[in-house]
């Protein structure tokens, strides 16, 4: 009887039962594989969620499912588990007290052809202590928490403001002299030496590397990570990415060659001469345990060039835009620099303790900004248990930093810019939920470095100008999913304030 009804079946009859009964072996067999596993949306054979992972805002989708399945979660992704974690207590559960479980970094065909799993970031196991060891130390030695990096980070606000006065109070898109001043920071360490705002071939290369943050959050990009072999053949923009990323490894390694045409003096003069130092002396014992080869010299110098630019940078973007947005806290920022800092002299990293408002609003820009809503991804080393669900060894790890830098619980008025959030009864307050450098063994190594970047170009840009919106032009919080959360590109007037004496540096 069966097989009669069978055969007399429709095809579309048969193609429905067939994906009834595959669906159903799915669910049988991923239960029986993953007991106790966080609960999460429904999923398709084969592709999992790929369909409710929203491109366009996909902190949302998260947003929403949080609240329907609680704090723990979970997601399928042709086959692999991802597991997305909200609110403090498990955020902390899984960054600091099972730190080192989920310690390392997923291993991505993108990460491989870019990083070639090596350097600082995405490297795991013993390269990353290494390299992360001697680049935290090496970072230290030329000035990292000192007073002779504070004063490069000054010098560079100078030109920054000369920059933009050159504008003339005209509308202008600010995004590449911030990138170019964040940028000159790292690379005085790194390289050896800063880029000026007029260099074409420096500019072009900043414009590549924002290519290639944008380019990484497109979907296409996100295919090639599962099917590598297939996207290959197949026409798209992650073959842009891909000559792109050659663009910046080729310019990374010419910098590299140049050093070491260049070598002359016993002391390192930047981070690359000190890199070459050590790598002598590695050759030099024959240490094939080492992980300093030139692969991860090219490779942490990426990291360390990235990092240190796209980061600030985009987070000043933001700090522009929120003033111009908000000019009775800007108005009552620059009161606070006028009468604690004046108009003769740079702000320094000691003033900041003296200017709790202008302190509590770049947290607040950040809190906001919320540059990278779901942290940096982690993998679970081994099987383990968070909130009484198990997570498999290799599980993709999640931790929503936007629902925790918006939680009503947590923030006074969680979708409006106030600096109050930092405020208590005119103090400056830390919050134990403000989490944009991460937290526990991987959290961000150029945390120090930033925050003073963030401190002294803000303060010394809203020293110098007032920031608005051109004439009859609204300006929005729209903002460009990459790698980052950064702003859609937008025109402002920076309008310089009544002329002033001249800084003394």
């Amino acid at each position: 009887m069966f097989l009669s009804l069978w055969e007399g079946a429709s095809l579309q009859t048969l193609l429905l039962l067939s994906a009834i009964l595959l669906i159903l072996a799915c669910y049988v067999q991923r239960r029986r594989q993953r007991p106790n596993f966080p609960p999460g949306p429904p999923r398709l054979p084969i592709i999992g969620n790929i369909f409710q992972m929203g491109p366009k805002n996909p902190q949302d989708t998260f947003q929403e499912f949080a609240k329907k399945y609680g704090n723990i979660f979970s997601m399928e992704l042709f086959g692999a588990p991802m597991i997305f974690v909200t609110g403090l207590p498990l955020i902390k559960e899984v960054l600091l007290k099972q730190g080192q479980v989920f310690i390392d970094r997923p291993q991505t065909p993108l990460s491989s052809y870019a990083f070639k799993n090596s350097g600082i970031s995405l490297s795991n196991g013993q390269i990353w202590k290494e390299q992360r060891r001697f680049t935290l130390m090496t970072l230290r030695n030329f000035g990292l928490g000192k007073k002779t990096l504070e004063l490069r980070i000054q010098e560079e606000a100078t030109y920054l403001i000369e920059a933009i006065r050159e504008e003339k109070g005209q509308p202008f898109d600010p995004h590449f002299q911030i990138n170019n001043a964040a940028s000159n920071i790292i690379c005085s360490v790194t390289f050896g030496h800063r880029f000026e705002y007029h260099d074409s071939q420096f500019r072009e290369l900043l414009k590549i590397m924002d290519e290639v943050m944008l380019l990484q959050g497109r979907w296409e990009c996100q295919l090639f990570e599962i099917f590598p072999w297939i996207m290959r053949f197949l026409p798209g923009p992650h073959h842009k990415l891909l000559r792109k990323w050659k663009k910046l490894q080729s310019f990374v390694a010419h910098v590299i060659k140049q050093h070491k045409e260049d070598q002359s003096s016993e002391e390192a003069q930047d981070y690359i001469d000190a890199y070459l130092k050590e790598l002598s002396k590695v050759m030099e014992t024959s240490d094939v345990s080492s992980s300093f080869n030139e692969d991860n010299l090219a490779s942490c110098t990426l990291d360390l060039f990235f990092a240190g630019t796209e980061t600030t940078s985009t987070t000043l973007r933001w700090a522009l835009l929120y003033m111009a947005l908000y000019p009775e806290i800007q108005g009552k920022i620059q009161a606070e620099i006028d009468r604690v800092i004046g108009q003769s002299r740079q702000p320094t990293m000691a003033d900041k303790e003296n200017m709790p408002y202008t302190n509590a609003a770049v947290h607040e820009v950040q809190r906001m900004g919320n540059i990278i809503p779901m942290n940096v991804p982690r993998v679970a080393t081994v099987d383990t248990t968070v909130a009484g669900y198990h997570v498999p060894k290799g599980a993709l790890l999640m931790t929503n930093l936007s629902a925790l830098h918006r939680d009503p619980k947590e923030w006074a008025t969680p979708e409006t810019f106030n600096p109050e959030h930092f405020l208590e009864n005119g103090q400056f307050k830390k919050r134990e939920s403000f989490l944009p450098f991460s937290a526990g063994k991987r959290v961000c190594l150029g945390e120090q470095l930033a925050r003073a970047e963030l401190f002294i170009f803000f303060t010394c840009l809203l020293q110098r100008f007032t920031f608005q919106a051109p004439p009859d032009t609204k300006l929005s919080l729209d903002f460009r999913v990459g790698v980052t959360l950064s702003p859609v590109s937008y025109q402002i007037c920076a309008l310089p304030r009544e002329t002033q004496p001249k800084i003394d540096l």
